[in-house]
């Protein structure tokens, strides 16, 4: 449903780039917000959708997903990281089909939005993301994902992803965008880093890379050993230490003149969050998934004392299991509290931010969606303030630790996706089409000769 003029009232109206509007009002006219503020003050003209005893933010801003790997769910647990990576990669190749993959990434847009979610990061190595979030009218980039650990095959991959990204670019809607990435340094040679890095920026691309997410990346790239090191040795390619840590090694191959989001940057240090800051360079933080592959806590308090864009992403559903963006929020508040033993470190304010604001930001968005204010695109998330969390004392710390999904309304570009917890345009054969790609899975696996 497209909205002509709509006022949406809440209890609660939090723009973010303002203090919360207690009985407020935001007025939206076709794509755009028109006005916020006060609903005793609200100017008249326009349906009215009175969302009642609700709290109403902005879109939520994932900056990291895999869409297509949703039929994943569950199906890499308790895995160490190589061994994680290279089951998913042998099972999305033998398995995963183009028309599994885009029904896989269509269930992930639809739990996305249910969770109030309205921009998607995602990376993926199909177009079937890109695809999925057209077709059911999310924001989002896509990124193009690129591989290729030997650098004699440098040319061939480049090659390749400029076909594809050829493609999806004369696919490109007002809402959904392409973007490249280079996958990692495990699997992508320094000669395809500084190569990508080239194309995004003759082409105006954006740039998304998995970086200093884990300690084997990190002593492949410092000191040439692990079991990255040792597989890539198999495949009888020459490895020797790259660089200090794995953010020097996409500086000193251009990568982040790009101004790349780096996507997870567990591992980042002092000199490391220096450069990140020097670049200008975003930041997608994900602690569910960096905390369920035991690759560590980032150092997200000292990123945003560096002043950089740091967006909240679920990464995928094979390495998180839910996406659910507040919960993000939440889960970094008590992990950064845990890390500095600091009372105050986050507070809830800064973590709607992150969710909103911080995710536009760091996906170079931040003109667009993010906020509610006047003359931003019409993105909105609105969710009943549910028993768990009255009383309200803090309405931003009452939604950060006690709120979340599903979304009483969520709204893209003035167009309503989601009433009252259910998707209007979700296809009620989807999951069990994807129940079945599981099931394909859960047979593979059993009969891999390769386990």
């Amino acid at each position: 449903m497209t909205a002509g003029r709509t006022r949406y009232h809440a209890r609660w109206v939090l723009p973010i780039v303002a203090a919360p509007i207690e009985n407020g009002t935001v007025i939206v006219d076709g794509d755009r917000i028109a006005w916020v503020g006060p609903r005793a003050h609200a100017p008249a003209g326009g349906a009215d959708d009175d969302l009642g005893d609700a709290v109403l933010l902005p879109g939520l801003v994932n900056a990291h997903t895999h869409l297509e790997l949703t039929a994943m769910r569950g199906f890499l647990e308790d895995l160490p990281f190589f061994e994680w990576v290279r089951t998913l990669t042998r099972a999305r190749h033998f398995v995963l089909d183009a028309e599994s993959l885009l029904d896989s990434a269509r269930l992930g847009v639809v739990e996305g939005l249910r969770a109030g979610v309205t921009t998607f990061a995602d990376t993926g190595d199909s177009s079937a993301p890109f695809d999925a979030l057209c077709e059911l009218g999310a924001r989002g980039v896509a990124f193009r994902e690129v591989f290729g650990p030997d650098p004699a095959q440098a040319e061939a991959s480049l090659a390749g992803l400029r076909e594809k990204v050829a493609d999806m670019r004369l696919r490109e809607t007002p809402l959904v965008r392409v973007g490249v990435s280079p996958h990692a340094p495990y699997s992508v040679s320094d000669a395809l880093f500084a190569a990508v890095a080239r194309f995004a920026s003759a082409e105006g691309l954006p740039v998304a890379v998995h970086i200093a997410e884990s300690e084997a990346e990190s002593v492949l790239v410092e000191r040439a050993q692990g079991p990255f090191a040792d597989y890539l040795r198999s495949r009888n390619l020459d490895v020797e230490p790259r660089a200090r840590s794995p953010i020097a090694l996409l500086e000193r191959c251009g990568v982040l003149d790009a101004r790349p989001l780096l996507i997870h940057a567990v591992r980042a240090d002092a000199p490391d969050i220096a450069a990140i800051a020097r670049h200008r360079c975003g930041v997608a933080h994900c602690p569910a998934s960096n905390a369920k592959l035991a690759h560590g806590i980032a150092p997200l308090m000292e990123m945003l004392d560096a002043g950089l864009d740091v967006g909240l992403g679920s990464d995928s559903m094979a390495s998180n299991n839910r996406m659910d963006i507040l919960g993000e929020g939440r889960l970094a508040v008590l992990q950064q509290r845990t890390r500095t033993a600091r009372p105050d470190a986050i507070p809830p304010q800064t973590v709607l931010e992150l969710a909103t604001r911080g995710g536009a930001r760091a996906l170079r968005m931040a003109d667009q969606v993010g906020v509610l204010a006047e003359g931003f695109q019409a993105d909105l998330a609105a969710y009943a303030i549910a028993p768990s969390l009255r009383p309200v004392h803090d309405i931003a710390a009452a939604v950060v630790h006690a709120g979340g999904t599903p979304a009483l309304r969520t709204v893209v570009a003035g167009r309503i996706l989601v009433r009252d917890g259910a998707v209007l345009q979700e296809d009620p054969a989807l999951a069990p089409r994807v129940q079945q790609t599981a099931d394909a899975l859960q047979r593979w696996r059993r009969a891999d000769p390769g386990q």
